[in-house]
């Protein structure tokens, strides 16, 4: 039987749990998931990897956008990748983009060396890569571990091609372990395990839930005033569950 992995992607202690109650394989942890996540704080870590003995991939990302950083934001990547690892992660999930659309090799080498004998994800920076073949290719000559993509297109379904394209190239020693993500449900793995040959996949599996606050001012924004402040994030383990069950053929 295939050793298929589920990651669970969450930013908070109480959907790592969520997670795990499910059946997840693995965290990606992160921070402010609905823009995508950036790099979650070493207290976040610390309380999920305290209360939850699933391994943790720490999603790195100094902030929302592309992935063309400036060299301050490229040593605060640095440094995160080394606290990440003296805290006991069991990985890491980065990617560096060059202006022209390519893997920028000297920051990833250095980040890997940075990550040592913890395992590496290159994150959907790769979806937005110039030349997705080339950068799988410069992706193994680094030593990463897995590639989370969604075949280069908004969800995972629509760059299906692409994904098993790239899932063939796994035959080779040592390369990258293709992992399927954005608009993975449980009906999405199915269609998947139907008509590829992926193992892995990432999904957030999330609510939202209706926050606890009586007394609301509604009209004072944190943030994109086309986000309700009053709407919480969650991981719903009912959705990890069956998508559990969708990998288990049950």
């Amino acid at each position: 039987m295939p050793n298929y992995i589920l990651e669970c992607c969450v930013d908070s202690v109480e959907s790592a749990l969520a997670a795990k109650e499910g059946g997840a394989d693995r965290l990606e942890l992160c921070a402010a998931l609905v823009i995508g996540g950036i790099s979650p704080g070493l207290a976040l870590f610390e309380q999920v990897k305290a209360n939850c003995d699933l391994p943790i991939r720490v999603l790195l990302r100094p902030r929302f956008g592309d992935f063309l950083y400036t060299e301050y934001e490229f040593q605060i990547l640095k440094r995160e990748v080394a606290l990440f690892r003296e805290v006991g992660a069991e990985g890491v999930v980065i990617g560096c983009l060059q202006a022209d659309g390519h893997l920028h090799m000297e920051q990833m080498r250095e980040l890997m060396a940075e990550a040592g004998d913890m395992k590496v994800t290159l994150h959907r920076a790769f979806d937005v890569c110039a030349d997705p073949i080339k950068a799988y290719g410069q992706a193994r000559e680094l030593g990463i571990d897995t590639i989370l993509t969604s075949g280069q297109k908004r969800e995972c379904l629509m760059g299906m091609a692409l994904l098993q394209a790239l899932c063939a190239l796994q035959k080779e020693t040592g390369a990258p372990r293709i992992m399927a993500g954005a608009g993975v449900t449980p009906d999405v793995i199915r269609q998947f395990l139907a008509q590829t040959s992926i193992t892995s996949y990432h999904l957030s599996a999330k609510k939202v839930l209706d926050s606890g606050m009586c007394y609301r001012r509604e009209d004072v924004p944190m943030g994109l005033p086309v986000m309700d402040e009053y709407s919480i994030f969650r991981t719903d383990s009912k959705i990890v569950a069956e998508a559990k069950k969708a990998l288990s053929g049950k």
